[in-house]
């Protein structure tokens, strides 16, 4: 998944300073911590630099981002995708929910940050760290869709089922990320997922 800034809704409240203040910071690391991993490498990429470059102190870093790795998988894909999930028709098929919310989550991170998109999917694949630190973060994203399936069916979100259904789903979501970047990015990302859902709701067709 990739960071995705929206845009609030008009009747939300402003954000006051200190908020503000947070959100400048953590934009900073991240586009310090981008910035040195073209340069460098992401391993040759210390926390110290990034610090550095972003003027702020390392505890600062840690304090936003628990590991290096979170530098480059945290975003707000998962509020999208399940506000959007929580927003579909009732009586709409779940795996045609899912299609539309994963297309727009996509949309909007390629809209807006392609270039960080592509190396973030490029790290997942080169890097085991990355790669490790964002199968965890995906189980989580799994809890926050099996929960929108509970909501939307009554079935129990911690249930085997829909655990089954909802891990199977995002692990598909991190091979459709690895097999972009390792195809080259040639494909257009939001039809790969569409493959993917395909796939997941019909099997291997002849």
């Amino acid at each position: 998944m990739t960071a995705v800034r929206t845009p609030a809704p008009a009747d939300r409240p402003q954000l006051g300073l200190r908020e503000r203040k947070k959100i400048k910071t953590r934009e900073a690391i991240r586009t310090a911590t981008y910035g040195l991993v073209e340069e460098q490498g992401y391993e040759a990429t210390t926390v110290e630099q990034i610090a550095d470059r972003a003027e702020v102190s390392t505890s600062t870093v840690f304090r936003y981002f628990p590991t290096k790795e979170d530098i480059v998988l945290t975003d707000e894909y998962d509020a999208v995708l399940v506000e959007d999930l929580r927003s579909r028709p009732a009586d709409e098929p779940w795996l045609e929910s899912l299609r539309h919310a994963m297309r727009r989550a996509v949309g909007l991170g390629m809209g807006e940050e392609q270039d960080v998109t592509r190396l973030r999917c490029r790290l997942m694949a080169e890097v085991p760290a990355v790669r490790s630190r964002m199968l965890e973060n995906m189980s989580e994203t799994g809890r926050a869709i099996g929960d929108a399936i509970g909501e939307r069916t009554g079935r129990d979100p911690e249930s085997l089922e829909v655990r089954v259904f909802t891990m199977s789903l995002v692990g598909g979501l991190m091979e459709v990320s690895q097999y972009w970047a390792r195809t080259g990015f040639c494909d257009d990302l939001s039809d790969l997922v569409d493959r993917a859902l395909t796939v997941f709701a019909r099997g291997l067709t002849s």
